[in-house]
């Protein structure tokens, strides 16, 4: 049965049939043409997929991103950057990068920060002398670093399908994704220097102290959901109640950039965007209660402890797959996919679950604009109307020193787990 439905699955992704479908249909042909099971029993675990108390956070923290966005605190965050950082060599590329590590903060969404700040920064990137491919490739690339930085959905998904704190997944994606987009900022300095680019007048204080004023309410937000999380005063699921009222109270009532009327259209795209995202949940259940039904997790774990006893080859293999994975695979489908074959396998290694989380999230970051099929690639594409072979060259410059901060937060756990170490 695995066999069939593992060509079935193929035929669907491959054919472009949407993935919840592919999941699903994959599954529930496999089970009622090749085994005894009842369908009603699939139809069980569809909805049981759902009934996860971490996944309620979901949909709060998608509405909480979108008011954000709408309310004005990503414009915000973007004139504090460049007051912050825009005096350096590479001043406005740099101010893109930490502009997207901000709002990635804020959205926990990589396409979302791609357009978010793209649209924004693009043109200013071009006037000041920034060659078309180099900014193509950097946006493509900081807004990878949103899959890590908590709230990350794609870390609630991982926490969800493997019972690891989501709590604990968040502090430690703070410290990997500072490392991740460290390596960004170490080319765009490299660039700047070489290509002598234009930088901004430094900020005087005054100004820096006016911009970090207009954007404070913006930046609380993350303070206010680890800080509420680590210190007792709510959950992770309750954080995101917590930051959707936030953002709307602050675009609203605060900024002022947001209307009734916005606020209903925006609530009515996060109820889709939810329910795109966990039908996909729903049906990545089912294959998941299929495989392990098949013992096909249980079978990979023997091949892997068996044949494979080094942690160093475990990770560098798992580092393979998943970059490999996230060129085609949006990173929650992939996580749902892969986190319950390889969270036995790694537990049996004796890897930190929490550290196997980063990674594998990490990994999945960068496929989103790895060439040919990264997702974030097609989403530069509507900003920079560049072709594939034109965005190459920056966008591999980039993916070259994103890979080796990858390898520092494969290879040496305490960047990641400092901070979880430090509060516990």
């Amino acid at each position: 049965m695995l066999i069939t439905l593992g060509i079935l699955l193929l035929l669907f992704l491959f054919t472009s049939v949407p993935i919840f479908i592919s999941l699903g249909l994959a599954s529930f042909i496999s089970v009622m043409f090749l085994s005894n099971t009842e369908p009603m029993v699939l139809i069980q675990r569809l909805f049981g997929g759902l009934d996860q108390f971490a996944l309620m956070a979901l949909p709060f923290f998608i509405l909480a991103a979108n008011l954000m966005d709408g309310g004005g605190l990503s414009v915000r965050i973007l004139r504090f950057s460049r007051a912050l950082v825009g005096h350096f060599a590479g001043g406005i590329a740099l101010t893109t990068q930490v502009a997207s590590m901000f709002f990635g903060a804020l959205s926990g969404s990589s396409p979302a920060t791609v357009i978010a700040i793209g649209k924004i920064m693009y043109p200013d990137l071009i006037k000041n002398g920034y060659g078309k491919s180099f900014s193509a490739g950097l946006l493509a690339s900081s807004g990878a670093v949103s899959l890590i930085i908590p709230p990350s959905i794609t870390l609630i998904i991982f926490g969800s399908v493997t019972g690891v704190s989501v709590g604990s997944l968040f502090i430690a994606g703070i410290g990997a994704g500072i490392v991740l987009g460290l390596s960004s900022i170490l080319y765009i300095y490299i660039y700047a220097k070489r290509n002598n680019v234009p930088r901004d007048k430094r900020a005087s204080l005054k100004e820096l102290g006016a911009t970090f004023g207009r954007a404070w309410w913006a930046l609380l937000v993350p303070v206010i959901i680890l800080g509420g999380i680590y210190s007792g005063i709510f959950s992770p699921t309750e954080a995101a109640g917590v930051s959707a009222v936030y953002a709307f109270l602050i675009g609203y009532f605060v900024y002022k950039e947001m209307n009734m009327k916005e606020f209903f259209t925006i609530c009515v795209e996060s109820a889709i965007t939810s329910a795109q995202v966990l039908v996909l949940v729903a049906a990545a259940q089912v294959l998941g209660w299929v495989l392990t039904r098949e013992r096909l997790p249980q079978t990979i774990v023997e091949l892997i402890t068996t044949n494979i006893t080094s942690v160093i080859i475990f990770l560098l293999l798992l580092n393979l797959i998943l970059l490999i994975m996230g060129m085609f695979m949006e990173g929650v489908a992939a996580i749902i996919v892969t986190a319950p074959l390889i969270f036995p396998a790694a537990m049996a290694l004796g890897i930190d679950p929490v550290h196997l989380g980063v990674i594998m999230i990490a990994n999945l970051a960068i496929g989103m604009y790895t060439p040919p099929f990264g997702i974030n690639i097609f989403v530069a594409q509507t900003i920079t109307k560049m072709s594939l072979s034109e965005m190459m060259p920056g966008l591999m410059k980039f993916l070259a020193f994103n890979l080796i901060g990858l390898m520092v937060i494969t290879y040496i756990p305490d960047v990641s787990l400092f901070l979880l170490k430090i509060l516990e």
